[in-house]
């Protein structure tokens, strides 16, 4: 008989250890292969356009000016005695209705009399002032259900912020 030692074994006493070590390695070497082989696309930023970039104020609001205000409102009313009455802050969307109890009217297009007192609608917390403020208010849209059990009109021109009625000299 003779002594076969490393590679001068024959082939039929090769294939045992032959598949005892890759039954081990191959899996091992698979993962490794895997994971290395994972891509991520990134987009580079050369291709990327910005095509509204002088046009683009992050973080700035539009606010109206009063003239603008006056425009785009239906209805402007010059008065002292406005009240926050109440509020769904944490009760879904987030609205304010105000109670104005007397004013003067400035500038109508639908109605000619407004009764006293009525309660218009506000997406916003306005910043009441002691002295009188001119409302910008438009012809309520959506709300139905509110409207309904408060009697609702008007609510708040959007853009529109608080202006003090000034005195004329």
């Amino acid at each position: 008989m003779h002594f076969y030692i490393g590679f001068l074994l024959p082939i039929h006493m090769k294939i045992n250890v032959i598949k005892k070590s890759l039954s081990f390695f191959l899996p091992v070497f698979l993962l490794i292969v895997l994971s290395g082989c994972e891509k991520k696309y990134e987009a580079p930023d050369h291709y990327a356009v910005d095509l509204f970039k002088d046009e683009r104020t992050e973080g700035k609001a539009y606010i109206m000016n009063e003239e603008e205000c006056f425009d785009a409102s239906e209805l402007v009313i010059a008065s002292g005695n406005v009240k926050l009455t109440d509020s769904s802050n944490g009760r879904g969307k987030t609205f304010f209705l105000y109670k104005v109890k007397s004013g003067k009217i400035m500038k109508t297009i639908r109605d000619s009399v407004v009764d006293y007192p009525f309660m218009f609608l506000s997406d916003q917390r306005l910043k009441l002032k002691n002295d009188s403020i001119y409302l910008y208010l438009k012809k309520l849209e959506g709300y139905r259900f509110i409207a309904a059990e408060r009697n609702l009109k008007y609510q708040w021109l959007k853009a529109a912020p608080v202006y003090s009625v000034k005195k004329d000299k």
